[in-house]
């Protein structure tokens, strides 16, 4: 055995540094992290302080082109001065060929009426654009009960059973559960609950307040005309055959009910339509906010980028205690140094970070200027690649600059991501993009007849008639990813 010997070797490898490593950080943090990761700054470093936004944001909020630099000017950094040149010299339009959608005889619209400014050109951004309005399902049946004639404690006692349902629409407690819950004297009782809970379910959409399965599809077929065929036999169904309905035990229904194959047909196919969980169409609660990382305005038919001014870094060096850290003398290694160093990098840093996501954004646009025009089967193919090219950037870093980026636009807030399409190859040779052909297979199910609906092998012929060569399993893929259902689901009598 040789014994241990010891050798020197040289190499080279890539390490990022400290400065570098935050800015990469800062870059991936969704928009609410990242004002989240300013207010902690703010409060922990003794050389940063709020800088409030200036008269022309507050005048006119949106129509700043790029991240303001006064903040960096502020901060004596070494590249401060090419970081004001470089945002300062940002144009206030877009070239006609790089961020501007064409002239079209199709206008853009604005999501409200109050979004368009004096001139009558250029869109506000007014958060309440960016916000969904439709009404939860216990906000929807509060306020039917407000328009009701229900007073006093049948009121109460409906209001608690509002509470108790859950978001499919079903009360999932006892009743006898529900009784100590209000506060009042004397007490109320399960029949005064059983009555309020009648109450309820003729408030709104019909299934709404069952306790079961079988109650919740029985209430759709009440709701239903008499003369509705196959009606009588589809609520003896969902009443005590259901699970035999489940396993497609066509013959024992046959038996049980006493009727023929086609009766039972038409049976099973009213039930197929009804809808097992109604609370689901009611807007839900929703605990994440989402705020628009760039805002795409329309100005005399073009379509100009800018940064959120809502996301834009407020915050500067300390002047005073700058000055006052300066005069005392202290060594370039002490704990108010590393402060005063670390404030530097993150102002920089982050104006770098907001040029990086506006490059982006005024990119995604430039190539899917089509999409605010005509809609998602406009959408083009689009890699992460095709953008870094186009900026002279690494891949990694488009890929940080989309996540969890939004876009707020005239036809709505979208995420980055959606722009970037997998490409799909067509008859004739060219592309087109996945989100083309789902837009395709939505129009295509929105007219079909709704008594013979497409099936997805239809569906697939259908594409390839029109050139996009796609299998089956795709389209049914797509169709799931929609939330759309089978053919026989969608099929009506």
């Amino acid at each position: 055995m040789p014994p241990p010997t010891l050798a020197l070797h040289t190499r080279q490898h890539l390490a990022l540094t400290p400065r570098l490593q935050q800015a990469v950080r800062l870059l991936q943090l969704s928009a609410l992290e990242f004002q989240q990761e300013l207010r902690e700054a703010l409060e922990t470093n003794p050389f940063l302080e709020y800088a409030p936004p200036s008269q022309d944001e507050v005048s006119s909020p949106g129509d700043t082109a790029s991240p303001s630099a006064d903040a960096a000017a502020d901060a004596p950094v070494d590249d401060g001065a090419g970081l004001r040149e470089a945002t300062e010299s940002l144009p206030e339009a877009l070239p006609e060929e790089g961020g501007y959608a064409e002239q079209s005889d199709v206008p853009l619209r604005a999501t409200s009426s109050s979004a368009v400014s004096r001139d009558g050109d250029d869109f506000a951004t007014d958060p309440s654009d960016w916000t969904s309005t439709q009404l939860t399902l216990h906000e929807q049946l509060h306020a039917s009960l407000r328009l009701s004639r229900m007073q006093g404690r049948d009121r109460v006692a409906a209001s608690v059973v509002i509470e108790a349902l859950d978001d499919d629409g079903y009360l999932r407690q006892d009743l006898a559960d529900l009784v100590s819950i209000a506060d009042l004297m004397p007490p109320l009782t399960e029949a005064e609950l059983r009555v309020a809970l009648r109450a309820v379910q003729s408030l709104d959409r019909p299934g709404i307040g069952a306790r079961s399965l079988g109650e919740c599809l029985a209430l759709q077929l009440d709701a239903l005309p008499a003369s509705t065929p196959g009606r009588d036999l589809a609520h003896e169904i969902v009443t005590h055959h259901l699970e035999r309905l489940a396993r497609r035990e066509h013959g024992e229904l046959q038996r049980h009910l006493g009727c023929d194959a086609e009766t039972l047909r038409v049976a099973t196919a009213l039930v197929r339509r009804l809808d097992p969980r109604p609370g689901n169409q009611y807007g839900h609660a929703d605990g994440g906010y989402v705020i628009p990382d760039v805002i795409v305005r329309q100005i005399r038919n073009r379509l100009v980028v800018s940064i959120n001014p809502a996301v834009m870094p407020r915050a500067r060096i300390h002047s005073l205690y700058a000055e006052l850290y300066a005069q005392s003398g202290d060594g370039a290694r002490t704990p108010l140094a590393q402060q005063l160093q670390e404030a530097r990098w993150l102002i920089r840093n982050a104006h770098k970070r907001c040029q990086t996501i506006l490059r982006v954004g005024e990119c995604i646009v430039a190539r899917q200027k089509a999409f605010f025009q005509y809609g998602e089967i406009a959408l083009r193919p689009l890699q992460l690649r095709d953008v870094a090219d186009e900026l002279g950037l690494h891949e990694s870093t488009i890929s940080r600059a989309t996540g969890n980026k939004y876009m707020a636009t005239p036809r709505g807030v979208f995420e980055f991501k959606r722009f970037f399409p997998r490409e799909l190859e067509t008859q004739s040779g060219g592309t087109c993009s996945a989100a083309a052909v789902r837009a395709l297979i939505t129009e295509m199910i929105a007219a079909e007849d709704r008594r013979e609906p497409l099936s997805d092998v239809v569906l697939t012929r259908m594409l390839a008639e029109q050139g996009v060569v796609v299998a089956r399993r795709t389209v049914t893929k797509y169709r799931q990813l929609m939330k759309v259902p089978p053919a026989d689901l969608r099929r009506q009598p």
